[in-house]
């Protein structure tokens, strides 16, 4: 499935009062190489097994694999995971007919918040929060994988 979604810095923590939704988020990286990645992601007491090929156009579009796994199976492949582990708080927040996945990130990625909008194509308009700040689709450095070995603390 190609997954095509826009990233951007959020202003503000309105988007708490504003969410209809959160849950807790722990995610592991068995690979990390740029073009591909091999995600464990344990959310709340549910667990995901993610695929993800090389971004394409500027980072708006790649191809994504997800299926649900036991959360046992998960709990043990986060054991031998890169090292750095995620975790954040994902809050789900509606804005016209989008739902925004905004990521409060905690340990050593503390202070980063980031929305992601999905769209069904590149040139899908939608209605952004009074929250959403600077667009950063496209840059390595708030990719997920990317953020466990370069914490945001040490920007």
């Amino acid at each position: 499935m190609l997954e095509i979604e826009r990233k951007f810095l959020v202003l503000d923590d309105s988007y708490k009062q504003l969410s209809y939704a959160s849950s807790h988020i722990a995610q592991g990286y068995i690979c990390s190489e740029r073009g591909r990645t091999v995600r464990v992601r344990i959310r709340d007491e549910r667990a995901y097994l993610t695929i993800k090929g090389p971004s394409e156009n500027n980072g708006l579009s790649r191809y994504e694999f997800e299926r649900e796994i036991p959360l046992e199976d998960a709990r043990q492949m986060m054991t031998f995971c890169e090292p750095g582990i995620i975790d954040k708080t994902r809050w789900l927040v509606k804005s016209g007919h989008h739902t925004f996945e905004v990521d409060e990130f905690h340990g050593e990625n503390e202070g980063l918040v980031v929305a992601e909008v999905e769209l069904s194509s590149e040139g899908e308009t939608f209605e952004k929060p009074h929250f959403i700040g600077k667009e950063v689709t496209g840059d390595r450095r708030y990719y997920n994988s990317c953020l466990r070995i370069n914490p945001f603390n040490k920007w």
